[in-house]
């Protein structure tokens, strides 16, 4: 998987319509559209659609976009 492919995948299980804006240096907790549903729809999206587990720890410790795809490879 590509960091495109990876971030369609975050841009749509985040709700975040403008994915095309996402860099993998983006901070995605500074998103207007972060909030706790979108937490939950990204570490489902890990869990169904990329078959990996993401630890709660390591889930906190992420901040840009590139953090969460290291954690998908």
């Amino acid at each position: 998987m590509t960091i495109k492919d990876f971030i369609e995948k975050f841009a749509e299980a985040a709700e975040i319509e403008d994915a095309a804006a996402l860099t993998g240096a983006t901070e995605f907790r500074e998103l207007d559209e972060w909030n706790s549903l979108a937490a939950l729809s990204v570490i489902s999206m890990f869990e169904e659609e990329l078959d990996k587990e993401l630890p709660v720890t390591e889930f906190k410790k992420a901040r840009t976009i590139d953090d969460l795809f290291a954690l998908a490879q």
